[in-house]
């Protein structure tokens, strides 16, 4: 148990000794810095039950915590706010335990739960990965590494929007304009080279809508009869009845697409165990509606179309499946998921998907549950604001995005110029100078992405996020690096304990209180799906460690037990920093 249970546990008694009552809600927070203590209980939500002044509460369960508790070495009132002092002996047992561990706070997969599902990228293969895609890939590849950090098994996969109208606009366009070019021909990635494409097809038919309607034509008939869509609808059509050379075009277009998606995803340092395909999931969950409509859960309209009515749940009414019997999007998404959980041994799946699809999820939960899979409840939309820039919105039809690669390579031209100006990086090779510009300028775009409640929409600027200071994953790398520079230092054997009589400084005992919050840390980021709560706390952990680091010696101090502690705190330090960052897909480097 951690102090945190062990109070709680001795608290209740102490209430239920004096009142003869259970508290229902016990709450600690930590001691304000102008206060004597470590750990405060807040005795206000108890007065519900116990009708007392705060103040005599507080002190009956002091007193009776500083006697019964040998982890308790005094405690104070102030107003209706328990201030408890913790010993160092309970510090020095916790450090002892813990200061060789590179896993602190990191649990393996228990073996009695079933596994988790996170879903996330899931691109149109009509254009390359840009800035949107990679806060939904660092989100979702991140809240998959701190499920598993908190004990669970993850499965991490995708969805691949490979059909539809939108591809057979590339495709038409690279029919028509293309002269047989191909990603080895033009010496462009696939995503990219079909990407120009898709751009392409916008360019001319908004061309020939513009002469359409010079010719008399409305705004709708001129978008509907202009030449170069209905080819794509037939192409859509022809690739619904199988047609060989449709068939064939678009399996190498796409082709291109996925070799170039796989690049940027090694880029950005994501992977998956598992991808899905539109392709051969458009199809499923006609038969579930089919079911579904003999149960009663949907109704049909007269025209045969197929809808449930969600009123009741202060939703609305929802197609499910055409008139002419194809299904939309919600009909492949609730046959998926049931898929999904007959492929994998899982009882829970996180869809990371941009917040404007909200609405869609609702329904889908609850449909699912309407249709009596008890897993429904565990179904959980990481939802996600936009990313914007300066310059404003991106539109992908127009090529005004944000290019993904494009992005990759322009953070680390921002380290190395910023680098370069603060002169950090002498006696460097040049293989080694552009490795580091790689990892700075990486590690800037996901910690700034990162760092932001995923609720929130942000706007990027990528030289603020490659500052050296404040609230960045280049300051966190360099509190890093710097640790690391003290333990080739440190030219002395530094895996003594701790004696149980040690004092500590009070910036040391400031330092282990912040680390040893690291696993609650992890284990509320997991049930919040938030990496924001690991950012922020890494922040912390930084900034007490800097404090540490201005106001004692450590290597240059002459006791060597406090040189020895000061040494195994520092690398202690470093360990947390480093899973905190892998947890967020961030690397470290040992100079800097």
């Amino acid at each position: 148990m951690n102090i945190e249970q062990i109070l709680a546990t001795k608290v209740k008694e102490a209430v239920h000794k004096h009142y003869e009552v259970e508290p229902e809600n016990i709450e600690f927070q930590p001691t304000r810095k102008d206060f004597e203590g470590d750990i405060t209980l807040v005795v206000f939500p108890m007065l519900k039950q116990i009708r007392t002044n705060p103040a005599q509460l507080a002190e009956n369960i002091g007193k009776y915590l500083e006697e019964e508790v040998e982890e308790v070495a005094a405690y104070n009132v102030i107003q209706g706010f328990l201030n408890i002092v913790i010993s160092d002996h309970y510090y020095i047992n916790f450090f002892n335990k813990v200061k060789d561990r590179e896993d602190f706070g990191i649990l393996l997969p228990q073996s009695d739960v079933s596994g988790i599902m996170v879903e996330y990228s899931s691109p149109n293969t009509n254009k390359p990965l840009h800035l949107g895609h990679i806060r939904n890939n660092l989100l979702g590849y991140s809240v998959s590494e701190i499920l598993k950090a908190a004990g669970n098994e993850v499965y991490k996969v995708q969805v691949i929007n490979d059909r539809g109208i939108h591809i057979c606009k590339s495709m038409v366009a690279w029919e028509k304009f293309g002269n047989g070019e191909t990603p080895e021909s033009t010496g462009l990635k696939g995503d990219k080279l079909v990407g120009n494409y898709y751009v392409m097809f916008d360019q001319e038919y908004k061309k020939e809508i513009a002469q359409l309607k010079e010719e008399g034509k409305s705004e709708d008939e001129a978008k509907a009869q202009a030449p170069i869509f209905m080819e794509a609808q037939e192409m859509l059509r022809k690739w619904e009845a199988n047609d060989p050379e449709v068939v064939k075009l678009w399996s190498t277009m796409n082709q291109w697409v996925y070799d170039g998606f796989d690049k940027t995803y090694d880029a950005l340092g994501v992977d998956f165990d598992k991808n899905y395909y539109e392709s051969e999931t458009y199809l499923l969950g006609k038969d579930n509606v089919q079911k579904g409509l003999e149960d009663g859960v949907f109704f049909k309209k007269e025209d045969g179309s197929v809808w449930i009515d969600l009123s009741d749940e202060g939703l609305d009414e929802k197609i499910v499946l055409r008139s002419d019997g194809t299904a939309v999007y919600m009909t492949q998404d609730i046959g998926t998921a049931i898929q999904r959980f007959a492929d994998f041994d899982i009882n829970q799946m996180v869809y990371t998907v941009g917040n404007e699809q909200e609405y869609h999820f609702k329904v889908l939960f609850l449909i699912l549950k309407k249709l009596g899979y008890d897993w429904a409840d565990a179904l959980y939309h990481l939802s996600y604001g936009m990313v914007d820039l300066p310059s404003g919105k991106m539109k992908s039809r127009e090529g005004t995005v944000v290019d993904a690669d494009d992005l990759i390579k322009e953070m680390a031209q921002t380290a190395k110029s910023i680098s370069e100006e603060l002169g950090k990086l002498d006696g460097y090779t040049d293989a080694e100078k552009e490795e580091l510009y790689r990892i700075i300028g990486l590690g800037a775009l996901k910690y700034y992405i990162l760092k932001v409640d995923p609720r929130k929409r942000i706007l990027f600027d990528p030289k603020e996020s490659v500052d050296f200071q404040g609230n960045t994953g280049p300051f966190i790398q360099y509190t890093y690096a710097r640790i690391q520079s003290i333990l080739r230092k440190a030219d002395f054997d530094i895996s003594a304990e701790l004696s149980k009589d040690f004092s500590f400084h009070e910036k040391e005992k400031e330092l282990i209180k912040q680390v040893q919050l690291f696993p609650e840390t992890v284990a509320l980021a997991a049930e919040n799906h938030s990496p924001a709560l690991i950012a922020n706390y890494t922040y912390e952990l930084v900034k007490s460690f800097n404090s540490f680091y201005q106001n004692v010696q450590i290597l240059g101090i002459e006791d060597e037990a406090e040189k020895v502690l000061r040494v195994q705190l520092s690398n202690l330090v470093a360990n947390v920093i480093k899973s905190a960052f892998k947890l967020l897909g961030i690397e470290v480097p040992e100079r800097m």
